[in-house]
């Protein structure tokens, strides 16, 4: 149906019924720039979409900029941000739709709730900070930060409206036009020489929206904009009810010249020190207009949900409310402060006949995120210098094994009998015995070389587009060949003989594929696909790939490649997905965007099964069984989503540790064996639960 403009006075002037394919519904909010409404997809996706005024429409420059604020929330991550699904800026009336974020705005939290109390504060002026960082890091600058263009998610703070110019939010004008900007939240230089404006323009906003956080009104309050305007360039700020932790840093965002602010990173780290560990407690906001979830208030008790054991069809959903379940775990103490584990630790519980929901917590200075991997039935697990066991059935530790200059690269695998590790900063492949972590061999790894496992080999690609066989068993070189093509990505998936070698061409248009027999390197087949490919999974003796834009940083489609019939088949996503990971069981391929967006495509059908929204801004790479789809949320948590339908069904307390501040670049993957999910979390824990009621969690 084609959209449907009313032009009319009035506000139903202002409710159009379609926006491209998307129906409004309802109004969310208007500004001098559009209407904001409450839309749906096809599918029945919720999103925000923002609708240019008829009059603005019209403007040449107007759609200029509103043309780069598209393309400036398109560059954003996603992770702290309403994540752009489509739009439309040459529309009649301009618009663009992007993912809604249950939870009100903060100047909604504020008028409704009042200031807000110190331990939110910091984890609002973390979340602020992590989210500078991620827009800066793109050469963004928002210039427009302000309490209204935070929405308060149950993840954390989300940033909103990129590089607009409100015209009707201030009736100041620069001598080159009008005011970019919203004068209580503006810094400085933005009222001195706003064509110098950069990233520290956004820390100072930050600094004022804070001080309307905790306060209810901002730094340098006045009823005239040429009032607050001299203010911020001369007077100091006020703030008398910052709490007095935060003070001293609010005070630093607010200086008058850039340099003296601090950055995001610097920011973080000050943070840090302000208090020795953040409340991990989620932001549980009230719901913004137009959701239709449970309400705070309506939310089943800790101990109801436990006693009723919630059915996977209850009312658990994704958003705002972030359901938290904190089953009954058995504490298990190891990683002690001499390294080991003390007799007592080592065989007091020995294994367990029937499994139970255990966690394991680190004892000591210095919690950090484990990576893991599962085989016979230990947990082989590295962090920062340091490997070591544990077992799969309760969590003791069995062994412990220091590892020199710092972190492992990645997790540990057993391949040849021994377990298999790359250390010394990706240099050095060392190989432990299982049942006590000493030392057999070592391998020096190629400059930047990467490392994958088949067939009892370790494979190693290296300078000179080369790829070399290891045998794992006893650290010998068997095999070593170059590599057609370019530089190689290789991939190896259990149950797969055969190891897969990817190169793209220069210009995206193909991707070769290359099979390798891990034993010999003997090449078993060759195939070129089209367009920019990465290799996801193998199933039932087919490929499962992921296309890419010319960037490779969007996913636009999935495709399957049978390499016994050279046939392949491409499915088509309903729109580009953000650095998307995925996992693949039988013919359905998981996906997981950078913002949370997560879908199931069956190739076989070639459709999408069902789309949903995590609201978790930054997850691993999915995994399945089958039954459920299991990801871990940055904060720790390990959820639950049932693979037929992507209803959340389950999910685990947040752990996010003493280090909350620090932003890992990759989330371990969860891992299955036996009916068990183990993951780890930020605060250094590794824990197991139960598969198959995630709702007991």
């Amino acid at each position: 149906m084609a959209p449907q403009w009313n032009t009319g006075a009035g506000a139903e002037a202002e409710l159009p019924e379609y926006a491209g394919h998307y129906r409004l519904e309802s109004c969310l909010g208007s500004g001098g720039m559009g209407v904001v409404h409450l839309a749906r997809s096809t599918s029945g996706l919720k999103l925000a979409v923002k609708v240019v005024h008829a009059e603005l429409a019209k403007d040449r420059e107007f759609r200029g900029r509103f043309r780069q604020e598209v393309a400036a929330a398109r560059r954003v991550s996603g992770a702290f941000t309403a994540p752009v699904v489509d739009a439309d800026p040459e529309a009649g009336r301009p618009w663009m739709a992007t993912l809604f974020i249950p939870g009100p705005t903060l100047s909604e939290y504020v008028e409704r709730n009042g200031p807000m109390p110190a331990a939110q504060l910091r984890r609002l002026m973390a979340g602020l900070a992590e989210a500078l960082r991620d827009i800066h890091r793109v050469g963004v600058v928002h210039r427009d930060l302000k309490p209204s263009n935070v929405l308060l998610a149950e993840d954390g703070p989300k940033v909103i409206d990129f590089g607009i110019s409100r015209p009707q939010d201030s009736e100041l004008r620069t001598e080159t036009g009008k005011l970019i900007g919203t004068p209580p939240f503006m810094a400085p230089e933005q009222f001195r020489r706003p064509r110098e404006v950069g990233p520290a323009a956004d820390i100072f906003a930050l600094g004022s929206v804070l001080v309307h956080a905790a306060t209810g009104r901002g730094p340098f309050d006045s009823d005239s904009p040429y009032v607050v305007a001299y203010s911020v360039v001369h007077d100091a700020p006020d703030l008398d009810g910052v709490p007095e932790s935060l003070a001293p840093l609010v005070l630093r965002c607010l200086a008058k010249e850039p340099e003296d602010r601090p950055t995001p990173d610097e920011l973080m780290q000050e943070l840090r020190s302000v208090a020795a560990s953040y409340d991990t407690q989620a932001f549980i906001p009230a719901q913004r207009a137009g959701d239709d979830r449970p309400k705070p208030e309506s939310v089943v008790p800790q101990a109801v949900r436990r006693r009723h054991r919630l059915s996977k069809r209850a009312a658990l959903s994704f958003g705002a409310l972030g359901l938290v379940v904190a089953g009954a775990l058995s504490s298990v103490p190891w990683l002690g402060d001499d390294g080991g584990p003390t007799p007592k630790e080592a065989g007091a519980q020995g294994t367990s006949p029937e499994f139970g929901n255990w966690h394991a917590e680190p004892v000591g200075e210095g919690s950090a995120t484990s990576q893991c991997s599962y085989g016979a039935g230990k947990l082989f697990c590295s962090r920062p210098g340091l490997a070591f066991a544990l077992d799969a059935s309760n969590g003791t530790l069995l062994w412990r094994h220091k590892v020199a200059n710092g972190r492992t690269k990645e997790p540990p695998a057993l391949s040849g009998g021994l377990v298999q590790l790359i250390t010394g900063k990706g240099r050095q492949l060392e190989a432990l015995d299982p049942a006590s972590g000493a030392t057999r061999w070592k391998w020096e790894l190629p400059a930047q070389g990467a490392v994958r496992y088949a067939g009892g080999m370790a494979l190693v690609t290296g300078a000179g587009a080369s790829l070399t066989g290891v045998d794992t068993a006893s650290g010998d070189t068997k095999w070593s060949r170059p590599v057609s093509g370019g530089t190689p990505s290789l991939a190896c998936f259990g149950g797969d003989p055969l190891a897969y070698v990817t190169t793209a061409s220069e210009d995206g248009t193909h991707t070769r594929v290359t099979a390798v027999d891990p034993a010999t390197g003997t090449e078993r087949w060759t195939a070129q696909l089209r367009g920019a490919l990465k290799l996801v999974g193998s199933q039932g003796g087919s490929l499962f790939l992921l296309s890419l834009d010319s960037t490779a940083s969007e996913t636009n489609a999935v495709l399957r490649y049978t390499p016994a019939s050279k046939s392949s088949r491409r499915v088509p996503l309903s729109a580009p997905r953000l650095s998307a990971q995925a996992t693949v069981r039988g013919d359905v391929v998981y996906l997981l965007a950078t913002g949370g967006s997560l879908e199931a495509v069956d190739v076989a059908r070639g459709k999408r099964v069902w789309h949903t929204q995590t609201s978790v801004s930054r997850g691993s790479a999915p995994i399945s069984d089958g039954d459920h789809v299991y990801l871990t949320a940055a904060d720790g948590r390990l959820l639950a989503v049932d693979a037929r339908d992507g209803s959340l069904v389950g999910q685990t307390p947040p752990r996010l540790g003493r280090n909350s501040g620090d932003v890992t670049a990759a989330l371990p993957t969860p891992l299955i064996a036996n009916g068990h999910i183990y993951a780890t979390a930020p605060d250094g824990t590794v824990f197991a639960v139960d598969a198959h009621d995630p709702s007991a969690w």
